[in-house]
């Protein structure tokens, strides 16, 4: 890193090292470092310090103990850095502590010439693995849609981390000779080309923007993207009750909430003047780490299928087209079963929605799974 303009120094704190743009080595002692200061330092414009300037510089040296007694003491030395030296990438302007976890070691970048005290000549900090997705998907139409695939649509891409999208044609308007696959169709294929572009810059919300303004078809969608960083961070954003979970260590660790007018009317994206836009899209994010699942489906997964079924299903694949394809299974059998008590009929009764007065007091109550387009994508975060 280029050290600022101007004549101040700055002071940097160092576990055991001291980092000009010579060699590194490994210190132990106020002695040696002012010698090495001295052997190694570049003069800076206001002209070179004496050994003694240097050492009166020095401030103290801080011993960490840590909680074992078994552990060594590990001296933490201060200098005073001209500006016109260069510093660690990872260090700021002001004076920072780093620590040496224990059993690990500190290990920072060196030439091959560097001195036989120093440690292993690396990386300043731990490699830190990028990691992208593993994706399988399953759809399963509607009974009654089967001929014309449904009205779900989704994407998946490769690019960067990973992205992927689900769309929820609304089929309310087929009431109006409207095909309400057509607009998700149409969306989720300008938001895959738009995935790369500029304007986009990797955020799901402009992705979204983008690709409902691009979007010509008549009808409305709801709609959820998520893109994942190389670093592993996962950036969500959704309109509607299309879903997102993430599963960890056999744990649900994180899931997106429903936006809804009234009950079984979500947000969606339109055709229409008056409607939701990107500015409405409840927007996320997650950090992810290797050995994470995240699931993304259309509410015809989610209203059949309860989370800890969800994660009890995703815990036993290990690849993740088979994993999609055996929620998508179990959210189509809980749909065609009237005697299931689904989220969707649990919902509905908390909502006011009941079988008659009369059949309550028989003992009947709102039961059943909710027959819909089921759409499951499975990502598993890899080391990429």
């Amino acid at each position: 890193m280029n050290a600022p303009a101007g004549n101040r120094t700055r002071v940097c704190t160092v576990a055991g090292y001291y980092s000009t743009t010579r060699p590194l080595v490994l210190v132990a002692s106020f002695t040696e470092l002012s010698l090495l200061v001295e052997r190694t330092r570049k003069p800076s414009r206001r002209g070179s310090l004496s050994r003694h300037q240097i050492q009166s510089q020095l401030w103290k040296c801080v011993v960490l103990e840590r909680e074992s007694k078994r552990e060594m003491a590990i001296p933490i030395l201060r200098a005073v850095i001209s500006d016109s030296h260069e510093f660690f990438n990872s260090l700021s302007h002001t004076s920072r502590l780093l620590s040496i976890p224990k059993k690990r070691r500190l290990i920072v970048s060196a030439s091959a010439s560097a001195s036989a005290s120093a440690s292993a000549p690396l990386e300043i900090n731990p490699l830190r693995s990028e990691v992208s997705f593993c994706v399988g998907t399953h759809l399963i139409p509607h009974p009654n849609k089967v001929d014309r695939g449904g009205e779900d649509a989704f994407f998946v891409s490769s690019y960067n981390g990973g992205v992927v999208a689900v769309a929820d044609g609304v089929s309310g308007w087929a009431e109006q000779n409207v095909d309400p696959s057509l607009f998700p169709k149409e969306l989720m294929a300008n938001a895959s080309d738009l995935v790369g572009d500029e304007e986009v810059n990797y955020d799901p919300q402009i992705l979204l923007k983008k690709a409902h303004t691009a979007t010509s078809s008549k009808g409305s969608a709801t709609v959820i993207v998520a893109m994942l960083e190389k670093n592993g961070v996962l950036k969500i954003a959704s309109v509607g009750d299309c879903g997102l979970r993430v599963i960890r260590k056999g744990k649900l660790i994180f899931s997106t909430l429903p936006q809804e007018h009234y009950f079984d009317c979500p947000y969606q994206l339109s055709s229409e003047v008056i409607t939701q836009t990107y500015l409405d899209a409840t927007v996320t994010s997650v950090k992810l780490l290797e050995g994470d699942t995240i699931v993304m489906g259309s509410d015809g997964l989610f209203d059949n299928v309860f989370d800890h079924e969800i994660v009890s299903t995703i815990t036993q694949y290990s690849d993740a087209a088979e994993a999609a394809k055996a929620l998508a299974d179990l959210a189509s059998n809980h749909s065609m079963d009237s005697n299931f008590e689904s989220p969707y009929s649990l919902e509905a009764r908390t909502r006011g929605f009941d079988v008659p007065f009369w059949k309550k007091v028989l003992g009947v109550k709102l039961t059943g799974g909710k027959r819909d387009d089921i759409t499951v994508v499975v990502g598993q975060v890899v080391s990429s």
